[in-house]
């Protein structure tokens, strides 16, 4: 296939139907486990922003980021099977996990399959020689290392704020940056903006995640389309918590003698304006990408759409 050219939205469809044909046209005996994923993907910020950072000056996106947006979407697809099994939940995005439909061990091969797929797709680009500089194969190293040091920090209740921002640094930020990278070179930006939109992706990723892990404390799964209120009693120490940890530092040793309850936890975030303190991080790192668009120099439309994403990012369910 040619590296034509189509406007935004036509691209998006295109990268809509390309995921699913991913995702539907492995082998009859993975696909009748994972096809129902397709219902599952979500807003696809990812892709969205990919497509953007591809625009030329008349709108147009070449097709390469169209394969590079689905190989995106399905990586992330991929963490999603496999972090559902890490946190044993049950819903996500309103839908049963496939951890929880088919169990952990069908689920687990399943992450793996996606994993090789969104691989694949992405030596399938046209101009192979324009896309030296990305290498897709680091980011899935920098998630999973990311997901790692979260698994190694599980219960570790002295995590400090600059350690947990060095997990989601790689967890979530990474799948963001390569977004925002990709289509940088998709769309022939020099080394400099390739840079500055790389910056962007990272600080919107960051973003994303410190107003997901407000969550946990301000909303129900009914709002959240997924299980909240269960960090905690999952182990998983984010930035409202460690932040009322270090206001309250006689509850760290009450967690960790496994005497400090769920109440109590809520209470302190409530208390100690956990909550409040990492959307002031948050805005931390709004302001930093907000600035790095300033110097990219987009179209309107561009800044349209990548500006909502990192609002969309920033401001989160609440929005």
């Amino acid at each position: 296939m040619i590296n034509r050219s189509l406007d935004y939205e036509t691209a998006f469809l295109e990268v809509q139907k390309e995921t699913a044909k991913i995702i539907t046209s492995g082998p009859a005996l993975v696909k009748n486990y994972v096809s129902y994923l397709t219902e599952t993907t979500g807003k696809m910020m990812r892709a969205r922003a990919l497509l953007a950072c591809a625009m030329d000056e008349n709108g147009q996106v070449p097709y390469d980021a169209v394969r590079f947006a689905a190989a995106v979407e399905v990586l992330h697809l991929a963490t999603l099977v496999h972090d559902d099994i890490m946190d044993d939940a049950d819903l996500r995005r309103g839908q049963e996990t496939l951890q929880k439909k088919s169990g952990k061990r069908i689920a687990v091969i399943c992450g793996d399959f996606l994993l090789a797929a969104a691989i694949r797709e992405v030596t399938g680009v046209k101009e192979q020689d324009r896309y030296k500089s990305f290498d897709f194969s680091k980011y899935v190293q920098n998630i999973a290392l990311g997901e790692l040091r979260q698994n190694i920090n599980n219960r570790n209740f002295r995590l400090q704020p600059f350690r947990y921002l060095s997990i989601i640094d790689g967890k979530t930020a990474a799948l963001f940056e390569a977004s925002y990278h990709a289509g940088a070179l998709a769309g022939d930006a020099d080394a400099r903006v390739q840079k500055l939109y790389r910056k962007l992706g990272r600080y919107t990723g960051i973003i994303f995640q410190l107003t997901d892990d407000c969550i946990d404390y301000e909303n129900s799964s009914d709002t959240a389309l997924k299980p909240v209120q269960s960090d905690f009693e999952n182990g998983v120490v984010t930035l409202p918590l460690i932040h009322a940890f270090d206001c309250q530092p006689e509850l760290i040793t009450k967690a960790e003698n496994n005497e400090l309850t769920k109440e109590e936890v809520f209470d302190a975030v409530k208390r100690h304006d956990g909550v409040g303190y990492t959307h002031r991080m948050a805005k931390k790192y709004y302001d930093l990408a907000q600035a790095a668009m300033q110097q990219i120099g987009m179209s309107k439309e561009q800044e349209a759409i990548l500006g909502g994403l990192l609002e969309k990012a920033y401001v989160g369910l609440k929005g």
